[in-house]
């Protein structure tokens, strides 16, 4: 028998001990970090609470419900319906049109009319004045022509849409407020102060369950998704799913710095991947759709390509990869009476860095019609200004690229950087359906463990320039490229025609 006093003193001495421990290793880290200097590890703590500010912003959130009816393709008394683009749908539309009226007999004008069909779409969208003005997403709407704003609290009014904007996918409704019911409306914030980290909460309808609120933080800024030409999108770990486009991203301020707007993931609901236009590219859009009800967005004319390592080496850029490549100038846009030209790189637009290809169009697109602007280029190593007065971007206009005078080329072959190059002849332009004054030196042979290959050039491509000079037979090609590596480059550009005229950038190296 284990005497009572025993039993007791035992774990209590092994409790001290294990206290006399833990004060022990207190004691040294505390003493190191005195020591040392460093301070105390700190631990990531989210907001103890966001239920205030969910009240303060939510009554400014709508659920969309948008409907459109369009002619049914069949009678539903006639037979089945099918989906637009089944096989043999004119068959079968035949057979029960014919069935029906053996089985019927002649009917009315009514009843052989084609009956509608209803389609309805649910989403999210927020007031930023309490007149009645929404925004939401393009996509949420749509063609619709039945457009109803859903309040908080239940209460239903009818929309009218102001104007839309599909390149960034935006809408603005108007609705007209309930006699002595005012509506609550939430600003803008500044989202370029946004940071990675930065917390937020997005308010929306997913998959029609009504107001909800999910937090998370910005995973990311300038994202493109290359779902237009203005991606610049404001990544979040927020929870968005089907049914939150629209429907806004919120800074602890109850600012909205972001409209939802798409999601990546797998499965079609939320894997911590989501999307939100920035409120400062918004903004600008939604202030047009209000004054004008479309967008006028300014317009340089030139088409440009990506500048990689490659290419920064090829083109003598002493500051490494940055800025956007024209590989087309518009013959009758602004760009080409400013004396802009092909292989000139856009470091700066009006004061912004152009850091890549992708930030030229936002930055064009947002800069008023009719300003002039400083464009600051690169153009054979040197940096030099030119003043542009921007157009109106049309979205039926086409670029059309600068021609190039060029001697009559000739039809020796010549092989160089893995190409093997010909002169164009009266039969090589029928071979390879060349339009009609596209010159150059034609490639008719890519070796396919050569880098040209990787870099997709391909035979019936025409080689307008090396180097930046324009090139005219085969010989000229060679001696170009011979040139460069006595000068000690170690990479080459090539502005490359397709057979219908379109030219790109392409940058291959010498070794």
């Amino acid at each position: 028998m284990v005497p009572v006093a025993s039993a007791v003193r035992a774990p209590r001495s092994r409790a001290l001990r294990h206290t006399l421990r833990s004060a022990l290793a207190a004691a040294t880290l505390t003493t190191s970090v005195a020591l040392t200097g460093l301070s105390a590890p700190a631990f990531a703590k989210g907001p103890e609470s966001l239920a205030d500010l969910a009240d303060q912003v939510t009554d400014a959130v709508v659920n969309i419900s948008a409907s459109t009816t369009v002619e049914a393709r069949t009678n539903p008394r006639s037979g089945p319906q099918l989906p637009p683009g089944t096989p043999f749908e004119d068959l079968f539309e035949e057979f029960f049109n014919k069935r029906g009226q053996r089985g019927g007999g002649d009917r009315s004008e009514s009843e052989r009319a084609r009956p509608q069909r209803k389609s309805n779409s649910l989403g999210s969208g927020f007031i930023i004045d309490a007149s009645g003005i929404v925004v939401t997403n393009n996509h949420v709407i749509g063609d619709a022509n039945d457009i109803q704003v859903i309040l908080h609290n239940g209460s239903k009014l009818k929309a009218e849409i102001i104007g839309k904007d599909p390149k960034i996918d935006l809408a603005v409704l108007r609705v007209k407020p309930e006699p002595g019911k005012p509506l609550k409306a939430v600003p803008f914030g500044d989202s370029e102060k946004m940071r990675p980290g930065d917390w937020v909460i997005a308010i929306g309808n997913p998959f029609g369950l009504g107001g909800s609120v999910s937090a998370g933080i910005v995973s990311a800024r300038g994202r493109n998704i290359e779902s237009g030409p203005y991606d610049n999108y404001i990544q979040t770990d927020a929870a968005i799913n089907k049914g939150n486009s629209g429907g806004p991203l919120f800074n602890m301020n109850g600012e909205v710095i972001g409209i939802n707007t798409a999601i990546l993931s797998p499965t079609g609901g939320s894997v911590g991947i989501g999307f939100a236009v920035p409120s400062n590219n918004a903004s600008q859009v939604i202030d047009q759709l209000r004054e004008f009800g479309e967008v006028r967005r300014g317009w340089l004319g030139v088409r440009i390509q990506n500048v990689d390592e490659t290419t920064a080496e090829a083109l003598d850029m002493k500051d490494g990869v940055k800025g956007a490549l024209v590989a087309g100038v518009d013959e009758k846009g602004p760009a080409k009476t400013a004396g802009l030209e092909i292989g000139d790189v856009i470091v700066k637009f009006n004061g912004t860095a152009v850091k890549s290809s992708s930030d030229l169009p936002r930055i064009v697109a947002s800069t008023p019609v009719g300003k002039t602007v400083e464009v600051l280029i690169l153009r054979k190593g040197a940096e030099t200004t030119k003043s542009v007065t921007l157009g109106r971007l049309e979205d039926t206009e086409k670029p059309q690229l600068a021609s190039v005078k060029q001697p009559e080329a000739e039809s020796a072959v010549r092989q160089a950087l893995g190409l093997n190059l010909s002169g164009i002849t009266d039969e090589a332009r029928k071979r390879f359906s060349l339009k009609d004054g596209l010159k150059g030196v034609l490639v008719t042979r890519v070796d396919p463990n050569s880098t040209a290959a990787d870099k997709q050039i391909k035979p019936g491509e025409v080689i307008v320039e090396v180097g930046q000079e324009a090139v005219n037979t085969p010989a000229d090609v060679t001696k170009r490229v011979d040139q460069l590596k006595k000068d000690g480059r170690k990479s080459v550009l090539l502005l490359v025609a397709s057979a219908s005229g379109d030219v790109r950038f392409v940058a291959l190296g010498l070794d």
